[in-house]
C-alpha cells in the first residue's frame, strides 16, 4: 500500500476488522477470511491479509514472531513493526529463516503469505527443511503451528491420562485420587492460558470420567474423588461465568460448595462461596452477594484465602450498595493481610495483581475515579501483560479515565482488542468495555469512534445455536 493514503489506511483498517468479525461470525476458516479481505480490499498484499486475518496489530505480531524462535530456544532478532510494514507492502523481502518463523507465527506456508521461496519449502520438498542451529524438530509445523506442551497440546492429554487411570481401575485407587488432584492443579496453573470454551470441554470431560469410577469405590477413595469433582466443579463454574453463562455458573459453584462442605474442604466451600458472590453480584443480588461472601469468611482458612474473600466477594457489595466506610475496612484488612501472605499462582490463588485489581474497581463504583487510576496502575504493574489480569486491570483504568480523559482511555482500550482474540476476551472483560462505550458514546473523539465500530463488530463468545464462536 505505498501509494496509498493515510485516510485510506485506517479505511482498510477499519473495514479489516468488520470483514474478519463477520467472517468469524459465520464460522470462515483462516484462509477463506484472506480471501474475503483480498477481494474486498484489493490494496492489501497476502502478507498483510493474513495478519489483519489473525487480527493482530503489527506490535503484536511481532511478539508472536519472536515467541517461536523463543520456543526453540533462540534469542529473536531485532525484527520492528517498520520492518514488518515494508515486508508487508513489498519495500523488502524477509530472508530465508524470518521467512520459515513468519510463516510458523502465522500458521500459513509462505506460499500463502506471498513468502515462498525454492530454497524454503519448494513444491518437491516433502518436508520442511532442517531446523537451523541443530535444534531437534519440535512438534509445530509451517502449516499446523501447536503450543508448548503445557498448555494447548499437553491438555488432551491430562484427560487422555485420567481415562487411561479410570480403565485401568474401574472402581478407583488413591492413584486414581493423586491424579486427578494432579489434573485439577494443571488446569487451575494454566487456567488463563487457555481460551474458556475449549478449558471448560477438557475440564467437563475430565469430571465425567471422575464420577464413572465413584460407584465401585471404597468410602475413603470415594471422598477423595468427590473432592477432586468439587474443585472441577469449581472450575466449571468460573468457567461458565467468563462465558457469560451466569445460570451455569451458579449451578455448578453450588455442587462444588456441596461437595466442599460434604468432603469436609473448608478452602473449597469458602472459594465456591466466593464465587458465588460474583455470579449474584453480576445480577445486582446484592443480598445474596453479601450472604455468600459472609459463607465463605466463615469456612476460608486464613491468611490468604480470607484476602481473596474479602477482596473478592465481600468488597463488590459493599461498594455497589455505596457503604465506603465499611469497604475502606475490608480494603484496609486485605492490604495488612496481603503485606505477609505468600502469593499463590492459578485459578484458585490469589496474588497482589489481583487485590489491587478489585480494590481498584471498588474506588471505580464509590467514583473515587483518581485513586481508582492510581491502584489499577498498580495492578497492571504487578501483573503480566496481556494476560487476562492485565486486560481486566486495563479496562479499568480505562474506566476511571473515561470521564476526564476519553481519548486515552478509547485508545487504552483498543490497544486491548488489538492485543487479544475474541475467543480470549473473557465476558468480563466484556462487561467492562460495553460499560466504557457507553461512557464514551458521546464522545467526538476518534478514537471513541473507533472503539464504539469495534465494539459493535465483536463477535459473540457463544453463538446463538451454542457452539463456542
Amino acid at each position: 500500500m505505498g501509494g496509498v493514503t493515510r485516510s485510506r489506511r485506517a479505511e482498510i483498517q477499519r473495514e479489516a476488522s468488520r470483514i474478519r468479525a463477520q467472517c468469524q461470525r459465520d464460522g470462515h476458516t483462516q484462509e477463506r477470511i484472506v480471501t474475503t479481505l483480498r477481494t474486498a480490499l484489493p490494496e492489501l498484499t497476502a502478507l498483510e491479509a493474513w495478519r489483519l486475518a489473525l487480527g493482530w496489530s503489527r506490535p503484536q505480531a511481532v511478539r508472536e514472531i519472536a515467541a517461536i524462535y523463543r520456543a526453540d530456544g533462540l534469542l529473536p532478532p531485532g525484527l520492528r513493526p517498520a520492518t514488518l510494514c515494508r515486508y508487508e507492502h513489498g519495500q523488502e523481502q524477509p530472508g530465508e529463516e524470518y521467512r520459515l518463523m513468519i510463516s510458523r507465527a502465522y500458521g500459513a506456508t509462505p506460499d500463502q503469505l506471498g513468502l515462498a521461496t525454492h530454497c524454503l519449502w519448494c513444491s518437491t520438498c516433502a518436508s520442511p527443511p532442517p531446523v537451523h542451529y541443530g535444534q531437534h524438530q519440535r512438534e509445530e509445523t509451517i502449516t499446523g503451528r501447536k503450543g508448548p506442551m503445557t498448555t494447548a497440546s499437553g491438555l488432551p492429554a491430562i484427560r487422555e491420562s485420567v481415562q487411561w487411570a479410570v480403565l485401568d481401575a474401574p472402581g478407583g485407587t488413591p492413584t486414581l485420587v493423586a491424579l486427578a488432584e494432579a489434573a485439577v492443579e494443571h488446569y487451575a496453573l494454566n487456567y488463563s492460558k487457555h481460551p474458556p470454551a475449549v478449558l471448560l470441554e477438557e475440564v467437563r470431560e475430565t469430571r465425567n470420567l471422575l464420577s464413572t469410577a465413584m460407584a465401585g469405590a471404597d468410602p475413603v477413595t470415594s471422598k477423595g474423588l468427590r473432592r477432586q469433582v468439587g474443585w472441577l466443579s469449581a472450575l466449571l463454574g468460573n468457567l461458565s461465568y467468563h462465558l457469560d453463562d451466569r445460570a451455569g455458573a451458579r449451578t455448578h459453584l453450588t455442587l462444588a460448595g456441596a461437595l466442599g462442605e460434604s468432603t469436609h474442604e473448608p478452602a473449597l466451600t469458602g472459594w465456591s462461596s466466593g464465587a458465588l458472590a460474583m455470579v449474584a453480584t453480576a445480577r445486582r443480588d446484592w443480598d445474596h452477594a453479601r450472604e455468600h461472601a459472609r459463607y465463605g469468611l466463615q469456612h476460608a482458612p486464613e491468611g490468604l484465602r480470607r484476602a481473596q474473600l474479602l477482596g473478592w466477594a465481600l468488597l463488590p457489595t459493599l461498594a455497589a450498595t455505596q457503604q465506603a466506610s465499611e469497604a475502606d475496612d475490608v480494603v484496609s484488612e486485605g492490604d495488612e493481610i496481603m503485606r505477609s501472605a505468600i502469593e499463590l499462582p492459578g485459578r484458585f490463588g490469589y496474588d497482589r495483581a489481583e487485590h489491587r485489581l478489585h480494590v481498584a474497581e471498588a474506588h471505580l463504583t464509590l467514583e473515587r475515579f483518581d485513586r481508582a487510576a492510581d491502584v489499577a496502575h498498580e495492578s497492571i504493574a504487578a501483573a503480566p501483560a496481556e494476560t487476562p489480569a492485565w486486560v481486566a486491570a486495563t479496562l479499568v483504568l480505562a474506566l476511571a479515565e473515561a470521564r476526564d480523559a476519553p481519548e486515552e482511555a478509547a485508545t487504552r482500550a483498543l490497544g486491548v482488542l488489538d492485543l487479544i482474540p475474541p475467543p480470549r476476551l473473557r465476558a468480563t472483560a466484556r462487561d467492562r468495555l460495553t460499560r466504557l462505550g457507553r461512557l464514551l458514546d458521546t464522545s467526538m473523539a476518534g478514537s471513541a469512534t473507533e472503539l464504539a465500530e469495534r465494539l459493535r463488530n465483536l463477535p459473540a463468545p457463544i453463538r446463538a445455536d451454542g457452539t463456542a464462536a
